[in-house]
């Protein structure tokens, strides 16, 4: 397993690393993602150790805190050979605290996800989303607090719009709180508007991409092709209506193109998919999910090898789309381009 630093920080994480969402799952999405109980997480965990995974990502949005409950009885007695990251601030309740990242809600977060977990500090601690009621200076206050108590030891956030996380860095420089190192992000071949924005941002900032939903909310499987309905296993028939939406056609094109790539290389086409996210600027890790061990160990087979630049090429121009404005005339005229240069 090939091993990287998070961002501009001293953490080192491994390329892959395992979603937790499947892990008691309830609920129209989460149930439909997977339903491990402790004892099958603890054999999936045993895998991912064994094979140099050692970061685990979850959130207490996940099943109510079945999953992070589940993760901290299935890591019990192997603490220390772990990395856990989960994620607060979407709503866990109907009531006015029960959601965001005031002081007070996310030091309760905080303290209520090292109950579940089993533990007494998070590796890493991730915004889910930004919550534009909190000032900035408040927010990374706290962390800041948490951070100093050892409760927490590196903060990130996912989701975020990038001039929430840009102002957020330059208050934590001014006021010299810690900075975040991270940032969870939807990326996939079927899914590139991080490249836009948020990517640069990262490179030039020492922010981390985590990947979530490397394999395009499932329609990466190989198993969604042109002419052929979804098939009846597929996620998509309960899941749909959460997922970041993609243009069938747009996705038939990267399909036909993972399938050469298949041909040539004798991988799987999500293994191509994975493969490809990591050849990315930015990309610390890629956050794989498994809801039974043949899933897991597929995708475990993503790394070991490198797609060729002829391959990652033709992988490029398939998922290419033309950005939106004010992105477009770097794009589509040689001055603007000459002076922005893309960094993929």
């Amino acid at each position: 397993m090939e091993y990287r630093q998070l961002g501009a920080s001293g953490l080192r994480v491994p390329v892959l690393s395992f979603g937790t969402g499947t892990f008691g799952g309830s609920g129209p999405l989460f149930g439909a993602w997977g339903n491990s109980d402790v004892d099958e997480a603890r054999r999936l965990i045993d895998i991912c150790v064994d094979a140099g995974v050692n970061l685990f990502d979850t959130a207490d949005v996940y099943s109510d805190g079945a999953s992070e409950q589940v993760l901290g009885q299935a890591i019990k007695g192997r603490r220390n050979q772990v990395l856990i990251s989960t994620k607060t601030g979407l709503p866990t309740g109907d009531g006015p605290g029960d959601w965001g990242v005031s002081r007070g809600r996310l030091i309760r977060a905080v303290e209520d996800a090292l109950r579940r977990l089993g533990t007494d500090h998070i590796d890493l601690l991730q915004l889910h989303a930004f919550d534009a009621s909190t000032p900035a200076e408040e927010l990374l206050a706290t962390l800041d607090t948490l951070v100093t108590s050892g409760k927490v030891r590196y903060t990130g956030v996912s989701n975020y719009p990038d001039w929430a996380l840009m102002k957020a860095q330059g208050i934590a420089e001014r006021d010299a709180r810690p900075r975040f190192v991270a940032h969870q992000v939807y990326y996939s071949l079927v899914g590139r508007a991080y490249e836009a924005d948020l990517m640069p941002l990262g490179a030039d900032q020492g922010v981390g991409a985590l990947v979530w939903s490397p394999l395009g909310w499932g329609r990466l499987t190989g198993n969604i092709r042109r002419d052929a309905p979804i098939p009846e296993g597929s996620r998509l028939h309960q899941t749909a209506a959460f997922a970041p939406r993609v243009e069938d056609e747009h996705l038939y094109r990267v399909v036909d193109a993972l399938d050469i790539v298949a041909a040539e290389t004798g991988k799987t086409v999500p293994q191509i998919a994975i493969n490809w996210l990591l050849q990315r600027p930015t990309v610390s890790s890629v956050i794989i999910g498994a809801r039974n061990e043949e899933q897991l160990r597929q995708n475990l087979g993503a790394v070991g090898w490198s797609l060729t630049p002829d391959q990652i090429a033709a992988l490029d121009a398939a998922s290419d789309v033309l950005p939106p404005y004010p992105h477009t005339p770097y794009r589509q005229q040689e001055g603007f381009a000459r002076l922005n240069p893309p960094l993929v």
